[in-house]
Formats: structure tokens, sequence, C-alpha cells
């Protein structure tokens, strides 16, 4: 068939345009006449193609319009209630949610709100209104945090079956033992840190992760560790305790190791009646020979009388004993060979049992625990055999318990070689506790009932660095004046808050800070202070001392003396000849009423003086007081009878400054305020500052405080 050309030209052309028909050439509607979908949500923020930040823009909705290829999603510190399946359920390459901070409900969150959200690994829901957790978190999830909800109860799929997770986070929330399923985290084999703090937990959950390293379990009711409760927790570094309701039955020698005990009695007793045989135990072994590495050689010995068994992992069914008359008059011990303690918690470097109601320490220890925090209890006694497994112990602290004179008995912590730090503050001490570690650096017993020093009770610790006697009862007849002579690399030493009449004799010349503030001390002698030459910081503070109880000479010896305090004394003016080295200098709360043209010669590099609370009036420093202080930065003269005017150098480092008042405390050089011009038409007109008791408000040229405002400034003239 073949087509004249006009036809062929016409069907090549398409079919002309008749009136109802869209014009071939306009774009369609619905396409074209909309713009086109916009690569970031409105009001959010896309730094990459793959991250959709909408932080704390109030959202009350879920946004719309969220890229498929979303992995990275931010909805933190919004307003949302709730979370739409078909919204989420799209979003199948999140790795990363932030819900925190909003007020989702678990009525706003279905169930199978996250099942499509196969590659989530990072979910934060904390700060919402969650009563329960999702009943169903995907399977590659690595990090969950439901902190700060009102969650009560968790389900076997919500931390169950995940091999990758490794954190979950269930503080502050409503948990009780009920809540935990037995399985919650069956098939979790990879969690290492595990947050059930500040919840309602009256015992430690049983069935835990095995691969757990920290465990926090604080702020909870928590009154008893089951037996077993951390038997595969030998992977645990850190568990915190504190702040439950622990009492020693709560604890026993299981829940920190496996122990076995085969010893007989030492003695043999011929009455039956003041020593009963004991039951034969029926013990059956199943598992418990691979936990307790029991050689198998021990297996039948194991089975023979009288052999006592205290085990979680052997457990042992007590037989009635036969008749009386069938044992032998004597007992003698067995001959079986004792077994050793064997930890059970083998990686365990931190345990905080601290404010809690235990009347001893813990039995069973393991000798990898590096910090002991046992302060805050009621513990009368520490008995040696129980830190006798913990040798691997550095930080030991006891304070606020109720350790008496016995409380700690000769070398009851002598086993603790590498003890570092042994705090005993707030207890009822009478002395210092005899035979401590000789590698102790750091001897912590302020607020004790100590009244006496004696020449050897340091004597054992030549390497001690820090030693706080504070606010005891000691006074200066009975510390030996040898007391401190043995401390060759003391640094540190306070002996604040006591009862001492003047400055103890023997103090090493490696000390560098020395506080003596809130004693009864009434004279400083240059003698007591000599070979203190690395001495850098001295507080005086609270004390009687005058000018005359002073002796000449006594600041020579400390050449390196940085920061003295003699604040709250019954000084008259300022004490002269002070070191050179001094940057800062306490004299405020004294009877000081006027300040010399030399108070200040000695100490060239003072950078900040406290003067308030004096005697101080308007004209009681004199002018030169503080020629050639040129790093002087700090004056403060407040609460004085009347506002003091300072004069400061007229040659100064930086042109001009000046001093204010911006803390209560102190007045400050603030960098960028400029002091007013002196007058050129006065020859030897200085610059001066007159600091005030007030506020100061910015870039004032002259401030006044004190009882009545003065408005304008007065700038004195140098007479």
């Amino acid at each position: 068939m073949r087509l004249s050309l006009p036809l062929l030209l016409l069907l090549l052309s398409g079919p002309p345009p008749t009136s109802g028909m869209e014009d071939a050439a306009f774009p369609h509607l619905g396409e074209s006449l909309q713009p086109p979908p916009r690569a970031c949500p409105l009001r959010c923020f896309c730094p990459r193609a793959d991250t959709v930040d909408c932080n704390g823009l109030d959202l009350q909705v879920f946004p719309d319009n969220i890229t498929r290829a979303a992995q990275h999603l931010s909805l933190q510190n919004n307003q949302l209630q709730e979370l739409p399946y078909n919204e989420l359920s799209r979003l199948s390459s999140l790795r990363t949610l932030n819900l925190h901070n909003n007020l989702i409900s678990s009525e706003g969150l279905p169930d199978e709100a996250f099942e499509s959200l196969t590659q989530l690994q990072h979910i934060y829901v904390a700060h919402n209104k969650l009563s329960v957790a999702p009943q169903f978190l995907p399977r590659s999830l690595r990090v969950a945090d439901l902190a700060a909800n009102q969650v009560t109860e968790i389900f076997p799929l919500t931390f169950g079956e995940k091999p990758a997770l490794r954190s979950v986070y269930l503080h502050n929330n409503r948990l009780s033992n009920a809540g935990l399923p037995p399985d919650a985290f069956h098939g979790s084999e990879a969690v290492a840190t595990l947050s059930l703090s500040s919840n309602r937990l009256s015992y430690l959950p049983p069935s835990l992760p095995p691969s757990l390293e920290r465990l926090h379990l604080q702020n909870n009711l928590i009154s008893k560790v089951p037996r077993g409760a951390l038997s595969r927790q030998t992977h645990l570094r850190e568990l915190y305790l504190q702040h439950n309701q622990l009492t020693d039955s709560g604890l026993d020698a299981t829940t920190f190791s496996f122990i076995i005990q085969t010893s007989s009695p030492p003695h043999a007793i011929s009455d039956p009646e003041l020593c009963p045989a004991p039951p034969r135990p029926t013990i059956r072994l199943e598992s418990a020979l691979t936990s307790a590495r029991v050689p198998p050689a021990h297996v039948s010995q194991l089975n023979q009388p009288p052999v006592g068994v205290s085990s979680f992992y052997l457990r042992t069914t007590p037989q009635p004993p036969p008749p009386r008359a069938t044992w032998p008059p004597l007992w003698a011990p067995s001959p079986t060979p004792a077994l050793s303690p064997a930890s059970k918690l083998q990686h365990l470097e931190y345990l905080d049992l601290s404010h809690n109601q235990l009347a001893s320490v813990p039995a069973g220890l393991p000798r990898t625990l590096a910090v002991l925090h046992l302060g805050r209890n009621r513990i009368r006694w520490v008995e040696a055999a129980r830190l006798r497994g913990a040798r691997g112990l550095r930080y030991l602290l006891l304070q606020h318990n109720q350790l008496g004179a016995t409380g700690l008995p000769a070398g009851a912590l002598r086993p603790l070689r590498r003890l570092h730090t042994l705090h005993l503050y707030g207890n009822r001490l009478e002395r210092v506790p005899p035979a401590l570690p000789r590698r102790l650096r750091a001897l912590v017993l302020p607020h004790n009932h100590m009244t006496a020093l004696g020449a050897r009770d340091l004597a054992g610790m030549p390497g001690l660095a820090e030693l706080n006697l504070a606010y005891n009862r000691l006074v200066s007849a009975r510390v030996h004046r040898r007391a401190f002579r043995p401390l060759r690399a003391l640094r540190s030493l306070d002996l604040a808050g006591n009862q001492l009449t003047r400055v103890p004799g023997g103090l090493p010349g490696s000390l560098h800070t020395l506080r003596l503030q809130r004693n009864q001390l009434r004279t400083l002698e240059p003698e007591l202070l000599a070979g203190l030459d690395q001495l850098r910081e001295l507080s005086l503070a609270h004390n009687r001392l005058r000018i005359g109880d002073i002796g000449p000479g006594t600041w020579h010896e400390l050449q390196a003396l940085q920061v003295l305090d003699l604040s709250h004394n019954e000084l008259s003016f300022v004490p002269p000849d002070l070191p050179e080295a001094l940057e800062e200098l306490h004299l405020q709360g004294n009877r000081i009423s006027h300040v010399g043209a030399e108070a200040f010669l000695s100490t060239p590099r003072l950078r900040a003086l406290f003067l308030r609370a004096n005697r101080l009036h308007m004209t009681s420093i004199e002018p030169e007081a503080f020629l050639g202080l040129l790093h002087l930065s700090v004056v403060d003269t407040a609460g004085n009878p009347e506002q003091v005017l300072v004069r400061l150098p007229p040659a100064a480092p930086r042109q001009p400054r000046v001093l204010r008042a911006g803390l209560p405390e102190l007045c400050r050089r603030e960098a960028g305020t400029r002091a007013p011009p002196p007058h050129t038409g006065r020859p030897g007109r200085g610059r001066s500052v007159q600091l005030a008791h007030q506020a100061h408000r910015q870039r004032q040229p002259c401030r006044t405080h004190g009882h009545t405002p003065r408005s304008p400034c007065r700038w004195r003239q140098q007479q």
C-alpha cells in the first residue's frame, strides 16, 4: 500500500490541536506546575545528602519530605508527641535516630515503628514520656538510650537478640525487678555498658550480659546481691552500687569471688555438745568444675567428710547426721588440702559501695581491684583478711564511717603494698593508724579525734607526699618535734582547724603547701620556718597573730613563697620584709589602718593584694605605696570604714589601667578600660583610681563605693 506524500507529512506532524484537548507543548497538570521536591525539610539543616538536622525547632509534627537516603536524622529538643509509622517506615537507610528531649509517649510510639529500620545503629529517646520500652528494636542496634523516661517495663526483644549492641542506657526511669525479664539480654553478647541507675531495683538483676565492662546500679533500692548474679561477668571493670541499701547480709564471700573452704577446725574437741559434727554434704558438681577450675584429682576428695563447702557453684544438700554415739570422741582434722579463692570478676578495677549500710569490708575482693569506695557506711572495724585478696588496690576510701581507736588494727592494711591514697576523714580515730603501707602517697585524715602525734607515727611512710590532718584536736604540746621529719617527700601538709599555738618543728624542706589556718597561733619563730626554701603557699588565716609576734627574719627563708594568707588576724600594719617572690597577699579582716610608702618594697612581683574589712580610710594608703609594683592587677579595699583611694605607679607596662571590683571579693583590672587622663597642668600628677564598694558600670572613668556614693568622682591631688 503506498501513501501519498501529503498524507505522510500529515501523519508525521501529528494530529492538530482541537478545543477541549491539552496542547502537547504545554506541561501536564500535576507534574511541572508543582515546584521540585526540596532536598531538605523546611527550617531544617542538611549539611550532607544523608544528614537531616531538625534540632530545636519546636516541631510538633514529624517533618515530611525527608529524603529516603537519610542515614542520620536529628529531631531532638522539639515537642513531638508521636512517631507516624508511615513516615518512619520509608526511611530504611537510617543509621542514627535522635529523638532526645521530646514529648513522645508509649502511645505515640507504635509497636511496629522500627520494623523497617533494618540498618539502625544508634537510637536516642532519652528525656521523653515513655512508660514502657519499645517491644522491638532493630537487630542492627549498637547504642540505645532510653534514659530519663518513665519506663516501668522492657520486653525480651527490646534489647535481646542484638549481636552488635554495645551500650544501653536506662537510668532515671521507674524500673523494678519485675519489669526486667530474665531473658532481657539473651542473644546480646556484646553489651559492654549498662546503666540502670536511679531506678527502683531491690536486688541486682540476674542474667546480665556476660560481656559487661561497666555496670551502673547506683541510686536504687538494692539490699542484696543474689548468689551468682555476677558469676558470668568476668569482663566487668567498673561496678557502681553506691546510694543503695546494701548490708553485710546482702553480700557474702561469693559475691565477688568463688571460694571453696575445706579447712577443718584447728583444734580437736572431744565434747560433741560443744562442737557437734557437721552434716555430710552430698555435692552435685554439674558444670561447677569448669567454672571453679577444680582439678579432677580433687573430685573424689570433695565427697569425703568432713568437708564444709560454701559456694554458689557447688550446691550441697545437707543430710541428717548419724546418731551422736557413732561419732568418735575426737574430731581429727581432715587431710584434704584447702582450695584458695578464685576471683570471678577477674578484671574488676573500680568498685563503689559508698552510701550504703555496710558494717564491714566485703569479703572476696578481687586482686585486680584498683579503687574501692566504701565511704558513708557504718564500718566499725577493718579486718585484714578481708583486704588480703585485693593486693592491687591503689585507692581505698573509708571516709565517714564509724572507725574508732581500734577500727584499724596494726598492719590491717599492710597487705596493700601498692596503696597510693587512703581516705579516712570523718571517723573517730584518735591516732594515726599504725603500720600503714610504706608506699602510701596520700593520707587524708581530717575531722577525726586526734589529739597527739608521736615521733614514730608517720615514720613508716617515707614516700608520703600529701598529709591532711585538718580539723582534729591536735595541740602543740602533744605534737612531737620530730613527727614530720621522716617525711622527706612531703609536699602538702594541712593542719588547719586544730588547736596549735605554734608552728610545728621539724617540717620537711620538700614542702610546697602548708596550711595552718583556724588554729590559735600566737607567734611565728624564724627557726621553725627555716629550711622551707621550696614553700610556695602558706596559710595562717584565722589565728591570733600580731605584728610583734612575727619574729625578725621570719620570711627570709621563704624565698620561693608566692601566696601568703594572713587574713583575719590582729595585724595593725603590713608585715615588713615579705618574701621577694610573693605574688598574692591576703591581709583582709585585720586591724590595718595605715599602709606606708615602704610597705611593699620587698615584693616587686606582687599581683594581688587583699585589704578589705580593715580600718582604712580614704587617705590611709600612701601615694608611693605601690611604686614599682608593675604586675599589680588586683587590689581589694572593700568593707573598710571609708572608700579607699589607691594610687597606681606613674610608669606601668600597660597604658593606662583601671582597677575595678567586678566581683564582691576583689577588684580587677579590665582590659581596654581607660582611666581618666591626668591633668597636665600639675607637675608630678600621677594616675590614681578611686576604688569603690558598689558594682561598677562598664567604661565608667571613676567609680565610687561605700555607704554614701559620691558624684562626681574626686581625684586626690598629690601633696
